[in-house]
Order: structure tokens, then sequence, then C-alpha cells
């Protein structure tokens, strides 16, 4: 018998990146009492992770839980990035309801399409926010219409099409019906949750069914993995039955039962039909499993995630100074790593090669491949990375690769230079607008293998003030050569320190990585070329000494600073002989192969 669970609500907040998921979130535990009066609470207090802090953006989804007038809302924060579109599809599968955000300013955005056509298939009935309203320059109701211009064009049922909004700022913490009212605290929002996201309709006195959605790692309790359980009610120490990807199916016992209060996970001893819950007991578990009662086990339909469209080597750093500062350094050791984020890290895939140092690692871009690679660094571990490359397909015969949706705010200074460089690299224009605040809107089609590395040079080229966001499209016909970097570089011809006396000449026509004193090794790349041409050079030289003066010579030499790299720019400027060696404390350029004879040779064996 179907029952409804009204004192529960769960719901996921979705947005494109940087409307202000967290910081509402943030908001609602605030006044909903999940914190004391007196307690001093960090900014963004859902972005536990060090990297989501320092980037300002969430990269994994989670859960909270918050109570209102005696209902428990279960609300899950969700990223705002198309590169971790993977946790935005699943987790759906677990709420009753979505706070689809909107900046006042901004209005709908790639990735705000994105998120909204996931909720929608899943028959789920979005919550417009329009948030910021607060900002100079909002516009919150033209942003309604163009939010309803969107679920039109998404082909939403007519149900869907009468949604509920509101605005708010989250940062000041309010939300009105109106922007014309006085704004007091955020109660209106949890208002309308109550009244617009639907309880659970659960059967409790049937078998015990749940979907995994969600996965997490315990050093004590191993895999953990949970969802919103659909039917039933599960007990610790009950044995029960998982369902695999391939059909074949496994018992085991129920060692831990977990639900959300605030920001913290309860151990309790029972969890029913309704409740987001996490579970532990069995080691191995994938993203779309059925987890069901031993007596009567059936599977739901599979979640189908997105597949990579990036892909990198991942090689066991064979510098001469491998192991200075990671402890972490051979495959197994690494192999080991890899293996446990496949298991939280749905949108990952680990291949081996035909070479027992290196693996292929493919994730949904560059930036997820980087929050990987910075994440293991911070961890000890040390690894050698090659250039990232898209990842092609055959189609009946032909050659596709991905295609992605680039929409860009720019004024109009520099609006021909992005054309041109898009153009540069195989991109098509969609279409050109301009709005009230003369910004304009460039929509390109453009392989993913034309926008590695493009984001950095896009904030150069508009000095800091353009917008860019990117959506995979489609796989599209392969679109021909891209020029690569137009500079060669500069490679160590010795091992030891860089000297001024060395660098000053080679700053004239070149830019160095590396400053004097630093220490350099054979093959590793100290700048960029001034030419196409790589140059073999020697930064260790070191003046020689003799019992002459010269007013020249002895001139105070004036150094350039060293040029350095994030991580996500050093990945989008290794050439393709190249790799990049990071480290804990440390990311350094170099050539595959470090001799200089040997390059040579294996150069004249390529002809």
């Amino acid at each position: 018998m179907t029952q409804v669970r009204e004192n529960i609500r769960n719901i996921a907040i979705i947005a494109h990146v940087d409307h202000g998921k967290t910081t509402l979130v943030d908001e609602l535990l605030k006044q909903s009492g999940v914190f004391r009066s007196n307690q001093v609470v960090a900014e963004r207090v859902m972005d536990s992770n060090d990297l989501e802090r320092e980037k300002g953006i969430t990269i994994l989804s989670k859960v909270t839980a918050v109570h209102y007038n005696g209902t428990k809302i279960n609300i899950v924060d969700t990223p705002g990035h198309s590169d971790f579109g993977g946790e935005v599809e699943r987790i759906l599968r677990s709420v009753d309801g979505v706070l689809l955000l909107v900046d006042a300013c901004e209005g709908p955005m790639p990735q705000t399409r994105f998120v909204l056509k996931k909720a929608l298939e899943q028959k789920l009935k979005p919550i417009v926010v329009v948030n910021k309203i607060d900002r100079p320059g909002a516009r919150p109701f033209d942003v309604v219409d163009e939010v309803l211009d969107l679920f039109i064009d998404l082909g939403c049922h007519e149900g869907q099409l009468e949604f509920p909004y509101l605005f708010a700022s989250g940062v000041e913490g309010y939300a009105v019906l109106d922007p014309t009212h006085s704004p007091k605290d955020i109660d209106p929002l949890f208002q309308m949750i109550m009244e617009h996201v639907p309880p659970p309709v659960v059967e409790l006195d049937k078998p015990f069914q749940l979907q995994v959605t969600n996965l997490d790692y315990d050093d004590h309790l191993g895999r953990m993995f949970g969802g919103k359980i659909l039917r039933g009610t599960v007990h610790r120490g009950e044995t029960v039955v998982i369902i695999k990807r391939d059909g074949s199916q496994d018992k085991f016992q129920i060692s831990r039962i977990f639900i959300y209060e605030g920001l913290k996970r309860w151990d309790v001893d029972e969890a029913s039909a309704g409740e987001i819950a996490l579970l532990a007991g069995y080691p191995e578990v994938e993203i779309g499993e059925t987890i069901a009662d031993a007596e009567h086990p059936e599977p739901l339909e599979l979640i189908r995630i997105d597949e990579p469209t990036v892909s990198m080597e991942f090689i066991v750093n064979n510098s001469p100074w491998a192991g200075r500062s990671g402890k972490l350094v051979t495959m197994r050791n690494i192999s080991s790593r890899l293996d446990r984020e496949i298991k939280v890290n749905i949108s990952l895939r680990v291949e081996d090669t035909d070479r027992p140092d290196a693996l292929i690692v493919s994730g949904r871009g560059e930036l997820q491949l980087a929050i990987l690679l910075e994440t293991m660094r911070r961890e000890g571990y040390e690894v050698c990375v090659s250039k990232p490359r898209a990842i092609t397909r055959n189609v009946n015969g032909v050659t596709c690769e991905p295609i992605e949706e680039v929409t860009i705010d720019i004024h109009d200074d520099f609006v021909g230079t992005i054309i041109e460089e898009l153009a540069k690299r195989k991109g098509d224009m969609v279409s050109m607008d301009k709005d009230e605040s003369g910004m304009n809107r460039l929509i390109f089609d453009v392989p993913t293998r034309g926008l590695i590395g493009f984001r950095t040079d896009f904030l150069t080229w508009t000095k800091g003030l353009g917008i860019m966001s990117r959506l995979f499209k489609e796989y599209g016909s392969y679109r021909g050569e891209i020029a690569g970097r137009s500079r060669g570089s500069l490679i160590s011809k010795e091992t030891g320190r860089a000297t001024a006396y060395a660098i000053a000449p080679l700053q004239e026509r070149s830019t160095l990585f590396v400053s004097p004193g630093d220490e350099v090794y054979e093959g590793q790349v100290v700048g960029e070329n001034s030419r196409a041409d790589d140059m073999v050079v020697n930064v260790t030289k070191a003046k020689h000494a003799t019992n002459m003066r010269s007013s020249t010579e002895d001139a105070t030499v004036l150094i350039s600073p060293a040029r350095k790299f994030m991580l996500e720019q050093a990945l989008s400027w290794i050439g393709d002989d190249e790799l990049l060696e990071v480290t804990p404390d440390e990311i350094r350029f170099r050539k595959r192969i470090l001799g200089d004879l040997d390059r040579t040779l294996a150069a004249r064996r390529n002809r």
C-alpha cells in the first residue's frame, strides 16, 4: 500500500557554475538553526574540499539536511561545471524536486540548459530561484521570461511549464516573491519548497529496494553507497542482494546505515522508503546498481552516464629527482589511487597500456583531470602526465570527435580577437547577440581539442573581463588539423643550478620558467623559445673567475621574474613530445626522452 511521507522533502539545487548554489545552501543551513547562534561558520561551508574553496566551484555533490516546521528537508548541492555533469545526472534520481538557480544578471547559461534538461527528463518540476537580485544590473523579470523560453525550447510538458518562481540574494540571506518587496529572511523559499516539492510517495510494506546514486569511501568501513530508498525498510545486519550492471547477483550483510542531519552523517539502526541513506557492507558497488530484498530481488533501470571526452597518460616519474618530495611514486601506488578514484568518480575511466609504467586516464574535460592531479599531489603522489587529448570515435567508418557549445560574453573591443582565435581552432559561430548593457553574447560550436588551454588565453585576451562557458554537445565529423603551440622549448643541457650569468642573455629573446638558484636537470624544459624550434641551452653555466675587472661585465644583471604556471595552464602548454612532472612541491616541464643525443637518435628512427 502506498503512503505519503509528509515529514520529508528531497530536493537538489542545480545551476550554472557560479550562480550561487553553495552560498544559498549556507543560508538555508544557518536560518534553519543547524548552527548555534554564536558558532563561527566558514563561507560556502558545503565546499569542504580545499580545492573547492580555492577554485570557488563545487566538485562533488553533497547531501545535507535541515528541519522546517517539523519537516526534514534533504538538500543536495550539485556541481555547476560541465566537467562534473556525471554528478548532477545521477543525483537527480534520488530527489523529488529541484531548485533551479539562475543569475539575475547573466540569465540562463549553457550549464543551466544542461542541468534543467536532466531534471525535466526525470519528470521533476523545478522551482526557479532568480538569485543575486542585489547585484548592479540585475534584471529579474527579464530573466524569468528567458527561463520560460528555455523551458519551451527544451520541450517540457504543460505541467512543468507552470513553474513557481521567486527572487533571492544568497549573500544577503533573503528571498522574496516580488523584487519590490522589503527583504526579510529566507523563509519564503522554505514555504515554496513545502508547497511545491512533493513529499515522497512510498510503499513501506513492500520489499526493500534502493538504486545506488551516491558513492563514498571510508578508511575503516571501505566502500559506502547509497541513494533514496524507493520502498520498504532496511535494517542494520540484514542480508540483502546487490544486482550488478551485468545482471549478476550477490548476497551480503548491511554493516552500517547512515542518514543525514545538518552537515553530519548519523549512524542509525534502520532507514525507510523516502529517506536518503548511505550503506556499508559490500566492497564493489557501482552507480546505478540495485540493492534489494534478498527474497525479492527486482532490478531497476540502469543509469546511463555520459562517456569521457578527454584522455591523458599517467606515467611513473622517471626523472633524476623522482621521489624527492613525493612518497607515493610507484605504479602500484598510482594504480591503487586511481582504482579508488573510479569507485567514487563515475565520469573517469582508467585503462592499461602496452607499457608497465603507464596508464590512460579519461574524463569529462581537462578541468576534471587537473582536479584529480592536484588532489593526488596534495596526498603525496608523484606522476608524469602527457598532453590532454580529445577522444575520437569511429561512427559508420567516419572519424568523429567531441564538439562543445561555447558561450562567450565579452565587450565590443574583444569580439574580433575571439572570433579569429576560435576560427583557428575550427570553431563555427552559431549566433551573436548584444544585450541592453552592451555585452556581446557569442555562441560557437568548437571541437574539444581546440579548447584545450583556450581558457587561459581567453582571460588574457579579454583582460579578465570575459565570461566563457562550455558544454558537450555531440560527436561530430573530424574538422581537420589545428595548429599547435607556435613556439618551441628551451631544454636544459646540464644538471645543476641555474645561474643569473646564463639566464641573462637568454631572457632577451625567450621566456624563462626558472630563476637563478633553481635546480634543473638534463632534458628539463626551462623556458619558451621565441622561435618555433626547440633549443638546447646551458642555464647552469657559471662565469669564470679571473683577476681582471670590468665595469661593464660586473654591472648588476636584471633578471625578469620566471613565468609560473597553475596546473591547468601547464597541462595546456605541454608539447606532444613532452611530459608534465607533477610532485607535491613542484610542477616541471620535461621532454619524454631526457638525453639530447637520445632524442636525436629517436627522431632519426621516426623519420
